[in-house]
């Protein structure tokens, strides 16, 4: 499954937060996979774009960066997957 995490800082980017992100960059949890991280501009900071085999692994993601910022995650479909679903 795929899932797209929308974040906004709850504060000033600090060594703690810049930890978390790398840790979680250079080793995500098992099971996941990150293909992106954007650095946004407006009502959100960043957003990552990663794959985990259900929703439960894709919690872990985000629970490290709840200290540091508001988050909001959605389940992505494939484009293909998706009209396949309508047809």
């Amino acid at each position: 499954m795929f899932f797209v995490t929308l974040a906004k800082m709850r504060g000033k980017m600090t060594p703690a937060f810049r930890e978390v992100t790398q840790k979680a960059l250079k080793s995500p949890p098992p099971g996941l996979k990150i293909h992106n991280v954007f650095w946004t501009l407006g009502q959100y900071d960043f957003v990552i774009i990663y794959e985990a085999p259900d929703e439960r692994e894709a919690m872990k993601m985000a629970i490290p960066w709840g200290e540091f910022c508001e988050t909001r995650t959605m389940v992505a479909i494939p484009n293909e997957e998706a009209q396949k679903m309508l047809k």
